[in-house]
């Protein structure tokens, strides 16, 4: 069988993993032997089969392992064992309850969207974990509930690697990934397949190309135009500069950003590379476009003084000032790119929430 070219051999998230951890230990409860291999349904209806390791079950608990396997993008999580400890729970039938243990994050600050004081595990991972909990316990669930516990042995060195501690998040790694796959952002293949998805498109004579950051951002933006043909969107990730150099090498004049108030921010403050690892947020550009519109100092004080721009929008969106704390955003974005691309292109920025739902958007002359 010929080997697939290095650098592009996808993996699994810390969330798949999870799942596939816990699907197998509520199997373990249900047949009364935790299975060698399993089969799990990850976020994007796909499904794949995970070895498991570190097998056990006594009839009311089951403890079962997953080691995950990042594919060529090995992050440090990469060999991380993720594991799902089940009990029964006689006294909640059809309850299916989701803890993080050792070596999961715990969430200590607002603007994750995570409850405050619980683990960090995001809400994709969380809905998928359970789907797959309940898709195996079937008629146990009839009898009694499932307390899941999931930790990650070694995971709180592995966070020591990360931002995780900048976004108030102590203890541990965070279970992620609303695919179930990790796909290798970081190579220089991803980078080339920005440049030939925009290369296409205009090649295709498209007279418009509408980059996005991710997945979510993608289905937002085709929502929102539905009249452009599929090759005009492309899924840019972090890399920014080699999209828009492509944009004005291939001569297309009109641009749409779909993004989300990370993302948005960094562009703002002139990053052109993306990527988490690379630079911090500037919450005191937020904080500066929030004094703009009108918000109180101490609320302006608190945004410059948290690490994470989600927290801006939560603040913004209590004071109902989100439509112009977007907006303003949208234009600070075009006036950055103006001062790199000046007369390139035409610019729209579409901005949505984390659900994917349209906040605002924003266009100029870049």
């Amino acid at each position: 069988m010929e080997k697939k070219a290095k650098g592009t051999r996808k993996g699994y998230t810390t969330g798949a993993c999870s799942a596939a951890a816990a699907r197998a230990a509520v199997l373990g409860l249900v047949t009364g032997a935790v299975p060698e291999a399993v089969d799990c349904e990850l976020p994007n209806g796909q499904q794949a089969r995970f070895d498991v390791s570190d097998a056990h079950c006594d009839g009311l608990s089951a403890h079962a392992v997953v080691i995950k396997d990042a594919g060529d993008d090995p992050d440090v999580t990469d060999k991380a064992p993720l594991t799902a400890d089940v009990r029964l729970l006689p006294d909640a039938p059809g309850a299916v309850i989701l803890k993080g243990g050792a070596g999961v994050g715990t969430v200590t600050m607002q603007g994750l969207g995570l409850e405050v004081g619980g683990p960090a595990i995001n809400p994709v991972p969380r809905r998928n974990i359970e789907a797959n909990v309940r898709a195996a316990a079937a008629q146990l669930l009839e009898q009694c509930g499932l307390e899941v516990t999931i930790s990650v042995p070694g995971g709180e060195d592995m966070a020591k690697k990360t931002l995780n501690s900048r976004l108030g998040i102590v203890g541990g790694i965070s279970i992620l990934g609303t695919t179930g796959i990790v796909h290798p952002y970081s190579t220089a293949a991803f980078r080339a397949s920005v440049i030939q998805g925009i290369e296409v498109a205009a090649n295709q004579g498209q007279s418009v190309v509408v980059l996005t950051t991710g997945g979510r951002t993608e289905k937002f933006t085709m929502r929102e135009l539905p009249e452009l043909a599929p090759a005009c969107f492309v899924q840019m990730g972090d890399f920014l500069k080699y999209a828009l150099d492509t944009v004005v090498k291939c001569g297309i004049r009109e641009v749409v950003i779909g993004g989300m108030v990370g993302k948005l921010t960094k562009i703002a403050q002139g990053e052109t590379i993306t990527h988490a690892n690379r630079s911090a947020v500037d919450t005191d550009l937020l904080a500066d476009i929030a004094a703009d519109i009108g918000a109180p100092s101490a609320v302006c004080n608190d945004i410059r003084q948290s690490e994470m721009a989600r927290y801006a929008s939560e603040r913004m969106e209590e004071l109902g000032l989100i439509d112009p704390f977007y907006r303003a955003l949208g234009q600070r974005v075009i006036q950055t790119l103006h001062g790199r691309y000046a007369g390139q292109f035409h610019l729209r920025v579409l901005m949505c929430d984390f659900d994917g739902n349209k906040l605002a958007e924003a266009a100029g002359e870049v």
